[in-house]
């Protein structure tokens, strides 16, 4: 069969159609650069090699999916075959025993005629194990057994039968029996496991007679001989079938496996209930896959072994030409960059070959010079530039730099202009390479440096003024070199301390000569110092210029150091040490220090003075209790009127007043003792409870009743515990104070006391503790004065509580803060506060309904 090629006016129009394509292409590409070009080139390969490999991968994926559905289909298939076999022999079995119970009911046959008709019915169907006929009563009447014969042992009413219905049981068969008399119609049981250990359920038909009910009959089935009978054996040699109970275990299946062996999970599973039964037992089908898989096939290995290796080669030679189209394009910045810095730049720039004959200038050394390029460009020396009268002097200079023996610094020549005008310049020379590392000249570069001089000049003499200045100096002051270390710069009272010794210097920076962060802030930043102002750069000014405070142990004085990193007068990187003596500064500090601990210590002594009255009350409850009790013991012993159980009551109450007066005598002592100022982690919660604990003694005396508030949600303070306790029970003290002297009603003698957490953007986060009472406030002055030392508005007071409160709350970086509380205009109590700085989340600070809450009521002393 021949195929007709296109006609020619196909193909015209063919081409006509696809002529504008071709030109839009064309044009696009011809707009793209070459670098982009290339790309597009390497990258269209690429692109095909991977849509290949994806539709490799996507056939292989779709042919295997397409075998799993088709075994899938299968084994559905024969799960089905095998439930409709199993189907039509339970419906046909049900059928006769339906007509052989309307022959019992209406009397056509009696029981021997029934066990002759059951006989020829059971020998048939080999999945049956009996027939019963049993009366309402539950008595057999007759019973066949599998073979058709006759079974006198089975059903019997006296025997442990599973089978049996027996009354007052709950096992498959009498809820079967119960179901068929209940409903009037056949009733399958559940499974479960016969005399024989034998999975077996049983259909119960009813004999209904005129209305009533006369017994039923019984057909017990196998489910092992249903498999075996009722699965197709083609069905059965393809794929397993298995009969499952209702907790998912096999009861029976096509495939036994070998004793000791576990059979592989199938793959492939298809439920089925077993119909018409429906009593919990399910037929399940089987299958195994039989494909390899894409894991296992060879073939699609290799096609994405060579599509991997295709792309790899193609991902290389990307990656080559992208760098070979870097390089270039380096390159070619580079020479526009090195270009424009040189025509831009104030630095002379000469190039010379071999023979010292000049090959190229730029035009900042024609304009320093005042010669054109045309003037200098093959000179040798003598240039046109030297000075007359210093032509030898030059050459020398210019052969010592040749020879590689010129200062790193480059050397200074006198230069002389075309208009016959000279100036000081600083020349380098540097020698020029050629890619195989052959020297192929020099490179010189010339700076002017007739202002600089004139400026380091000024420098020098300004120098030496502050050299003065500083040798008059109370502060020790000395400059050391980085590399080597050397003490370049010491004042009158560095020598008069330390002498001329570099080991003075390290001592005050810190035990090292020089640092190694100094050096590598020298070598980062060597290009950005000024020659000009002799200064730093500002990375090595900001090194090391903390302040900070040094022990000298040889000298028992302490020193106030500051350090700073600057450039040297011949160029080195120095360190410049001042030292200031401040050693009587620590003492008065170690002083004060000590002074505020002894106030602290004083003020809680006093607090508890004023609370003696309070806790010798407090002391007498207990004492007295344990003399009662300790008396009554005495005389009940020596009248023999106590028994043991007695006395051990009387002693359990005694150690219990014992341990509580022990307890307000350790509280206290904890409280008043000497110590050392100590951060520690500590909760809120407790310090809450330890001070209203001491405060409730004299809250108590006077009557004031006390609420406590305390966030449970509250994050651990860095504080020393026993001194926000002193400031929390001076605050209570002074509330209840207030409230006592004004002689106020029991409705307003109390105190509220809270503790929550707070957040603000200035503070961050707090731990804020209020105290409230509802007394008569406090007057302007007295709020504007309070914190101040020795001011106090009782007669016998000292004035150092809230000044040392505050003392303390801002030594933990705190604040506190005093406010009347006012009704209109009329003041209606007083507001102490006081915050300390913690970590707070929006955890601490979620509203807590439930916080800890608690109320003291005062109790008349």
């Amino acid at each position: 069969m021949s195929v007709d090629s296109p006609t020619p006016e196909i193909r015209s129009r063919g081409q006509r159609w696809m002529a504008p394509l071709r030109r839009l292409v064309a044009t696009w590409w011809f707009r793209q650069s070459p670098s982009r070009q290339d790309r597009l080139a390497t990258l269209g390969p690429l692109i095909s090699v991977l849509l290949f490999l994806a539709a490799i991968i996507s056939a292989f994926w779709y042919l295997r999916n397409e075998e799993i559905e088709r075994e899938t289909e299968s084994v559905k298939r024969d799960t089905e075959i095998a439930q409709q076999q199993i189907r039509l022999r339970l419906i046909e079995n049900q059928e006769q025993l339906v007509r052989i119970a309307r022959e019992v009911v209406t009397r056509q046959i009696d029981a021997h005629e029934f066990s002759a008709q059951a006989q020829a019915f059971a020998r048939e169907r080999p999945e049956l194990t009996h027939v019963t006929w049993l009366s309402a009563k539950r008595e057999r009447r007759s019973s066949v057994g599998a073979a058709g014969f006759q079974a006198d042992g089975l059903m019997t009413a006296d025997s442990d039968d599973p089978s049996m219905p027996m009354a007052n049981q709950s096992n498959a068969a009498a809820i079967a029996f119960e179901a068929a008399k209940e409903r009037r119609q056949p009733v399958y049981s559940p499974p479960f496991s016969d005399a024989n250990g034998t999975t077996v359920f049983q259909l119960h038909i009813p004999l209904i007679d005129r209305g009533g009910f006369a017994g039923v009959l019984i057909a017990e089935y196998t489910v092992e001989s249903l498999l075996r009978y009722y699965v197709p054996s083609e069905v059965a040699t393809r794929h397993s079938i298995a009969v499952l109970d209702s907790r998912d275990q096999i009861v029976s299946s096509t495939v036994t496996p070998m004793p000791g062996q576990v059979l592989r999970r199938a793959s492939l599973l298809h439920d089925v209930p077993l119909a018409p039964a429906l009593n919990g037992l399910v037929l399940r089908g089987q299958g195994w896959r039989t494909s390899i898989g894409l894991i296992n096939n060879a073939l699609f290995w290799l096609v994405l072994a060579l599509a991997g290796m295709t792309v790899w080669m193609l991902l290389g030679t990307w990656r080559h030409m992208r760098r070979r189209t870097q390089i270039q394009n380096a390159l070619t910045l580079e020479t526009n960059f090195r270009r424009a810095m040189e025509n831009s730049m104030l630095t002379g720039m000469r190039a010379m070959d071999m023979d010292t004959r000049i090959t190229y200038v730029n035009p900042a050394f024609c304009a320093m010079t005042g010669f054109s390029e045309a003037d200098l460009v093959g000179r040798t020396p003598p240039y046109p530039f030297w000075p007359n009268d210093r032509r030898e002097e030059n050459a020398r200079l210019l052969q010592q730099e040749l020879q590689g023996r010129s200062p790193s610094g480059g050397v200074e020549v006198k230069i002389q202009r075309k208009d016959g005008s000279a100036f000081d310049a600083r020349v380098y020379v540097s020698p020029l390479v050629d890619t195989k590392g052959k020297q192929t000249g020099w490179m010189t570069s010339m700076t002017n440096i007739t202002e600089a001089k004139r400026v380091r000049d000024q420098l020098s003499a300004s120098h030496e003024r502050f050299t003065t200045v500083l040798e008059g100096l109370d502060a020790a002051v000395s400059v050391l070199s980085v590399n080597p270390p050397e003490l370049l710069f010491a004042n009158r009272s560095y020598r008069l301390w330390f002498g001329a010794d570099p080991a003075g210097h390290a001592l005050l920076a810190g035990g090292q000569l020089v640092g190694t962060t100094s050096r590598r802030g020298l070598d980062d930043g060597a290009d950005e110092v000024d020659d000009y102002s002799g200064l730093p750069t500002e990375a090595l000014t900001d090194m090391g210029s903390d302040p900070r405070e040094v022990y000298v142990e040889s000298l028992a004085m302490w020193f106030d150091v500051r350090a700073r990193y600057l450039q040297w007068t011949d160029g080195r990187l120095a360190q410049m040490l001042i030292a200031t003596d401040i050693t009587m500064r620590r003492h008065a500090e170690a002083q004060a220090a000590l002074q505020a601990e002894k106030a602290q210590v004083t003020s809680r002594l006093m607090t508890m003075g004023e609370m003696a009255s309070s806790v010798a009350h407090e002391l007498n409850q207990p004492l007295t209790a344990i003399t009662n009790y300790c008396n009554g013991m005495v005389s009940r012993v020596r009248a023999d009127s106590i028994d043991k159980d007695a006395l051990m009551a009387a002693l359990t109450k005694t150690a219990k007043q014992a341990e509580r007066a022990g307890q307000i005598i350790h509280r206290i002592r904890n409280f008043v003792k000497r110590s050392e100022p100590q951060r520690q982690p500590a909760n809120a919660t407790d310090i809450v409870e330890d001070a209203v604990e001491l405060a409730g003694i004299e809250l108590r005396r006077r009557n004031v009743a006390i609420h406590t508030y305390v966030a449970q949600r509250l994050p651990q303070m860095q504080v020393d515990p026993i001194l926000i306790e002193q400031v929390l029970m001076n605050l209570l003290k002074n509330a209840a104070e207030a409230i006592d002297n004004a002689s106020l009603p029991t409705s307003r003698r109390h105190i509220e006391l809270r503790v929550v957490p707070k957040h603000s953007a200035e503070l961050g986060g707090q731990i804020e503790f209020s105290v409230t009472d509802m007394g008569p406030g406090l007057p302007d002055e007295v709020l504007a004065r309070m914190y101040e030392a020795f001011f106090s508005t009782k007669a016998d007071g000292l004035g150092i509580g809230l000044g040392l409160c505050r003392s303390i709350v801002e030594s933990h970086q705190g604040r506190i803060k005093a406010e009347n509380l006012y009704n209109g205009s009329l003041v209606v109590g007083c507001r102490f506060a006081f915050t300390i700085p913690v970590t707070i989340t929006s955890e601490h600070l979620r509203t807590d309904p439930a916080g800890s809450a608690q109320r003291t009521e005062p109790t008349t002393p």
